[in-house]
């Protein structure tokens, strides 16, 4: 009797090692199910895996130790909320003076070829301009690293610092072009590109329902700012000279960006990558579509900014007021246009929704503008284009948070805009070389059609970018 219970019988022995290789077969194909299961996700999504090794968008993201500028609790905080909202309104500042005076130089353009270097050719002069838009987006490769790497309210603040003390040492710099495009030009462009990523990308973590509508009212800051700062630049550089206009700028410009620092926090604990640049990210087809349609769109998307008041005034016969006041209308259609957008994405999805903009803002121009020489239509164009050429850019954070995820996306912004650097060096030159040489100063339609075509070839890439994303018809991506 003790020995028949001491040790088991054979039959449950043998019962028991069957059943024990049963389970192990069990979980052996269930692993191996897992793992073609994964396989063929990879397979269909270039990547999947590039995904997987991420942390999700959840407050459990990380478990690694956030580093000392990190606050672990930000991350339980809800998303959609009051603290969301005063980084909206704080990135909308921060565009309204990098974007800003950017859009303001033409006032200062104006006045150094009347007054100050008369004998310098406009299209030096017009380089200053040119440098800073090209050099804020070449360098916002190093902004995304920034961002991702350092406290991001530190970033933003040493870009409004050097932003503020560039223009002031521009005010001492009258006798030599070159210490203008150095200084106005290039050192600005670097400190604007560190204002502009942060404000473009931090945002998106503090949404998720309303994050369209959030980052189009941080774009509208660039539209508000190119509202009230070009005719501000205006009177002081008339009443003051551009000495104190370029003073007071960077003051106001440096006092406005460090205050709104301050609330540019980055919601997720993202861990730094040991890749500074992550160029996986150009195996990816969707990222390609993505590139080449902003090449595109940003060459044909400064055309009607550059040309439109001078056809008013030698095509149609109007006064140079009205033709700024053609500017005036654009940046005031967009204000409109970048919040609408804002909420249309949520409803139609993003990618549809910014195919849908450039394509209806290439329609203006190839419509409305080239084929008439009336005030009727350039007012239309002006309004048209206003309201759906900012498309292009206040959705490109939701179209990359969506296909991405919001955990890279400074890196990601600051890689594109590698796109636009290139869009942009070719867009505004190549025009202006149209109309004197094509064109002979005279006949602006093929700078129109380059324009207009270049914009339609930018829907067509973001069109092909979201049947990538997403085959079915009438999907909302």
């Amino acid at each position: 009797m003790s020995s028949a219970s001491a040790s088991p019988s054979p039959q449950r022995q043998n019962g028991n090692n069957a059943s024990g290789s049963t389970h192990q077969s069990t979980i052996g194909d269930a692993n191996e199910t897992v793992m073609e299961a994964r396989s063929e996700k990879s397979v269909d999504n270039p990547s999947a895996h590039h995904h997987a090794q991420e942390p999700a968008d959840t407050p459990a993201s990380s478990s690694l130790k956030p580093r000392w500028w990190e606050n672990k609790s930000l991350e339980e905080k809800p998303t959609d909320g009051i603290y969301g909202w005063a980084v909206v309104v704080s990135g909308c500042l921060m565009l309204m003076f990098s974007m800003g005076c950017v859009n303001s130089y033409g006032a200062y353009q104006t006045y150094y070829h009347l007054n100050q270097f008369p004998d310098e050719a406009v299209s030096t002069l017009a380089w200053i301009g040119t440098l800073q838009f090209a050099v804020m987006s070449l360098f916002g490769i190093v902004a995304g690293v920034m961002c991702e790497r350092l406290d991001t309210r530190l970033v933003s603040f040493s870009g409004g610092l050097i932003m503020g003390i560039s223009l002031v040492i521009a005010s001492f710099c009258d006798g030599a072009v070159w210490k203008l495009i150095l200084t106005q030009g290039i050192v600005f462009s670097i400190g604007a590109a560190l204002v502009f990523i942060p404000a473009m990308s931090v945002p998106t973590q503090w949404f998720t329902n309303r994050r369209a509508l959030a980052v189009g009212v941080v774009v509208a800051g660039s539209g508000i700012g190119g509202l009230w700062l070009t005719p501000a630049t205006q009177g002081m550089i008339d009443n003051l000279g551009t000495r104190w206009a370029l003073r007071i700028t960077g003051i106001i410009t440096f006092a406005v960006v460090s205050v709104s620092s301050l609330f540019m926090r980055n919601r997720l604990h993202v861990p730094a990558r040991e890749k500074i640049i992550d160029f996986s990210l150009l195996r990816d087809i969707r990222f390609i579509y993505l590139f080449f349609g902003l090449i595109c769109g940003v060459t044909g998307y400064f055309t009607p900014f550059f040309l439109l008041p001078s056809f008013a005034i030698q095509k149609i016969g109007k006064s140079e007021s009205f033709g700024n006041n053609l500017i005036t209308i654009i940046n005031a259609a967009s204000i409109i246009g970048r919040i609408g957008t804002g909420q249309l994405a949520p409803v139609l999805g993003g990618i549809n929704t910014m195919a849908g903009c450039t394509f209806v803002a290439s329609l203006s121009i190839l419509v409305l503008w080239l084929p008439f020489e009336s005030t009727g239509t350039v007012i239309a164009c002006a309004i048209v284009y206003g309201l759906f050429c900012g498309g292009i850019i206040s959705l490109l954070p939701v179209v990359l948070s969506n296909l991405w995820g919001v955990q890279r996306i400074s890196t990601i912004i600051g890689l594109l805009y590698i796109a636009n650097f290139m869009g942009g060096m070719i867009g505004a030159p190549s025009s202006g070389a149209i109309v004197d040489n094509v064109g002979h100063g005279i006949n602006f339609k093929p700078a129109i059609a380059f324009s207009g075509v270049f914009m339609l070839a930018a829907s067509l890439f973001f069109f092909i970018l979201r049947f990538s994303a997403d085959r079915r018809l009438f999907a909302k991506a």
